[in-house]
């Protein structure tokens, strides 16, 4: 089965089809070039998602990553990266092995194509052109034979005509005998060009022809099978990455199987735990002993049914704020954002306005603890929670403890949420309730001993290479080790320094080690109040507690009743912030949001509070006008053997 033998006669049709193969194996080469296109987009667009949705270094999200759920999600991330990755060496391959390769390909079989179609056309011209020469060769035999015909025939008529002359006749004789042997040449010659014409096409449609239609037909069944192998190829580049695919996918599934229910929970607890004990029952206080009243038969007062204020309960009672965190940060609002940047001018319009802090109201202690209590929303913070007001903190322990018995845990509290909103992180983590603290600790001491570690093993190999340097001096300088070591050796000693300071933190916190003294007592805004007696010896209650928390003793403090009155009177007047030096305004600043107090250059003020890494810094003007300006905006003169220079939360 042969194009040469079976498709003679059909070089049009033939190279119709040749043209046909050829666009059908373009169209497969722009399929597999928008196959490509989507794989490399898709394998973007996958790694894209997976980078979206990866955990953010230095934010809340890292954090959670601890549990397995986050961990299997991560590791569900990584692995639709591999996965992508796939999709890529896909596109790769079939860029490579199939789009280069078949266009290559066409290429060839395009010229090939022209080629044979050039021979062959140029074997139908050749034919072409000997029908041509038989054709002429045939008419010029025709017509010598005619004319031979009609010279013969003259030459009958003139030789049978007796009025014609013989020489006449004679010359029509010669006339026909010439004509007769033209006839004869072209008979001659158009047997000649017979002979070669079949000749020819015999040659052309048995032996030219078939040549070049069987060349065409093994180029056509070569750019098939070629398409049948690309074809295969295609298949088998998907078939490559399956068994990755299906690792990732395994991976997948493994880590679904990794999360645990119970470990996250346990997390959960060890991450949220503060350590605290739940409150107690809020004693009953009587405020009818005040009430001068004639006891009678109908008194509403028995003996039975009265609680005597007297006699201490037996329990230690703590009372925790259970109320919603809005709207206790809304009680406890505090410059926490960074203030605004020194203006390029001194023009006061040059001055953005950034967050400030809260306003300063003088308002009885006693509506700010009720307001809170009943977890009302307002935007004034306590006095006694503000830093640096050591007085204060005196008195709210001092009304809590008359109010409602034993405050502990309320007043924990409060420090605890007061620190948060702050964002403040002091260096032994009194900011932190006692379970996190301990851990946040252990994790320090922890990191610090790696250090020392690192130091310790640099130490010895460069205590190696001096004693090298000592033995071969070609080597080295000995002294130029010797000055390194020294380095490392005192930052050892700055590192074990360190880890003593923070494990006698932790010791303190678990409760290894006894409290320690007023010289060593960490100033951190949280308060010890264990040898209070009564309300009037908060002088005693402005120590910290080297755990950060706060405890008391019911055998240690008598209950004192006071009327609802004396809250607001002994809590009124509170004794002004000391000041702890000067300062003078370098820029102009408006001050107009609440906390924020406006001031203008050159102008000299007294510093009650000095800046606690926030930008911000707390003046007061003329014993009066108290509040907020940024730290960069002033020249601060500290007084540093003033006792109000301290740090608080």
């Amino acid at each position: 089965m042969s194009w040469g033998t079976e498709l003679w006669d059909q070089f049009d049709n033939l190279e119709k089809h040749t043209q046909w193969g050829i666009e059908v194996l373009e169209k497969y080469i722009k399929f597999v070039k928008e196959r490509t296109e989507i794989e490399i987009n898709y394998a973007k667009q996958l790694r894209n998602l997976s980078k979206k949705y990866q955990t953010k270094k230095n934010s809340k999200e890292e954090e959670e990553s601890k549990y397995t759920s986050c961990k299997a999600f991560q590791a569900t991330l990584n692995e639709m990266n591999d996965y992508a990755g796939q999709h890529e060496v896909i596109s790769e391959n079939m860029a490579s092995q199939i789009t280069a390769e078949l266009t290559r390909f066409v290429q060839e079989v395009k010229q090939e194509r022209k080629q044979h179609f050039h021979e062959g056309r140029k074997a139908q011209q050749h034919i072409e052109t000997c029908w041509k020469q038989l054709e002429a060769s045939k008419r010029r035999f025709e017509r010598d034979c005619k004319e031979a015909e009609r010279a013969q025939q003259y030459f009958e008529k003139m030789d049978a005509d007796i009025n014609v002359t013989k020489a006449d006749v004679e010359k029509a004789r010669q006339q026909a005998q010439i004509r007769h042997q033209m006839a004869d040449d072209s008979k001659g010659d158009y047997s000649s060009v017979l002979q070669k014409f079949n000749r020819e096409q015999h040659e052309h449609y048995f032996t030219h022809i078939p040549g070049i239609f069987q060349k065409l037909q093994d180029m056509e069944e070569k750019k098939i099978g070629r398409m049948g192998e690309s074809l295969k190829t295609y298949a088998d580049i998907d078939r490559q990455v399956v068994p990755i695919i299906g690792k990732c996918l395994d991976g997948i599934t493994k880590s679904a199987e990794s999360i645990s229910e119970k470990q996250d929970s346990q997390m959960v607890i060890e991450s949220f735990k503060s350590g605290f004990e739940p409150p107690g029952d809020i004693d009953f206080e009587d405020f009818t002993q005040s009430m001068k009243r004639t006891v009678s038969d109908t008194s509403l007062t028995k003996a039975d049914c009265k609680s005597d204020p007297k006699v201490p309960s037996k329990s230690r009672n703590k009372l925790w704020p259970f109320i919603k965190k809005n709207k206790l940060m809304s009680l406890l609002t505090s410059p926490h954002q960074p203030p605004p940047p020194p203006p390029a001018s001194s023009s006061p319009s040059a001055v953005p306005n950034g967050p400030h802090s809260p306003k300063q109201q003088k308002e009885p202690l006693s509506h700010r603890f009720n307001d809170f209590m009943t977890s009302k929303p307002k935007m004034h913070c306590f006095r006694s929670l503000k830093r640096g007001q050591t007085e204060s903190v005196c008195a709210d322990k001092g009304m809590m403890k008359r109010t409602i018995g034993k405050p502990t845990c309320a007043f924990e509290a409060r420090e605890y949420v007061l620190s948060l909103k702050l964002g403040s992180t002091p260096e032994d983590f009194s900011n932190l309730p006692p379970e996190q603290r301990r851990k946040k600790l252990q994790q320090k001491v922890d990191e610090l001993n790696k250090d020392i570690q690192k130091e310790i093993d640099q130490r010895d190999a460069l205590t190696k290479m001096r004693d090298v340097y000592m033995k071969n001096p070609q080597m080295g300088d000995p002294a130029s080790v010797g000055q390194k070591l020294v380095e490392i050796g005192n930052n050892i000693e700055k590192l074990r320094v360190e880890v003593h300071k923070f494990e006698g933190w932790l010791a303190e916190v678990e409760g290894r080690l006894p409290a320690r003294n007023d010289s060593s007592r960490r100033q951190s805004g949280l308060y010890d109040t264990q040898n209070t007696q009564t309300v009037n010896n908060c002088a005693q209650d402005r120590e910290s507690s080297p755990d950060g928390s706060y405890t008391e003793d019911n055998s240690q403090e008598p209950e004192v009743k006071v009327t609802p009155t004396e809250f607001d009177d002994d809590f009124d007047d509170e004794e002004p912030l000391p000041t702890i030096g000067t300062c003078k305004a370098i820029y102009p600043f408006d001050g107009e949001n609440e906390g924020t107090i406006s001031v203008t250059e050159g102008e000299i003020l007294s510093v009650i509070e000095e800046d606690k890494g926030d930008g911000w810094t707390r003046i007061r003007r003329k014993e009066e006008e108290e509040g907020y300006v940024p730290t960069s905006y002033i020249e601060v003169y500290l007084d540093r053997n003033t006792k109000g220079a301290m740090t608080y939360i």
